[in-house]
């Protein structure tokens, strides 16, 4: 009968292997650290968002205008300042685009009084923007 031999490797011959751990674990706090940052590069607009109990994550639609009203008063089209002259224009032309229409994200700050949400829901309503949907935090996400 033929048997293999076991052969061992010599006690003070190097290790020619790479070892994956260290590279494995490095790359593994960066991509958690990356699923950390990435929601907070969203928007950089400093808002204090409503907490609903019901409020579900959802997919941002490809076309979505997004509306953020500040504290202040301040109302930005995505990351752009607009007075009310230029939203008008600029809600105008969005209504009168051809196709489906597009949904509208607004973040409005919870300090900002209802009659003024209210109202920008009007505007939106009358330039034919009906697919509004409110952005707001889960409650004790903070």
């Amino acid at each position: 009968m033929a048997f293999g031999r076991l052969e061992r490797r010599r006690a003070d011959a190097p290790i020619s292997d790479i070892n994956m751990t260290p590279l494995i674990d490095v790359m593994l706090v960066l991509l958690v650290i990356f699923m950390i940052t990435a929601p907070l590069m969203t928007s950089s607009l400093k808002l204090e968002l409503p907490q609903a109990e019901g409020a579900q994550p959802t997919e941002q639609a490809p076309e979505a205008i997004r509306l953020s009203l500040q504290a202040n008063g301040a109302l930005y089209w995505g990351e752009e300042r607009l007075e009310a002259d230029a939203f008008e224009r600029r809600l105008t032309e969005a209504g009168r685009r051809p196709g489906e229409r597009p949904e509208v994200m607004l973040r409005a700050d919870q300090s900002v009084a209802y009659g003024r949400v209210a109202e920008l829901i009007g505007q939106l309503q009358q330039a034919g923007l009906n697919r509004i949907a409110f952005v707001t935090e889960r409650a004790g996400a903070r």
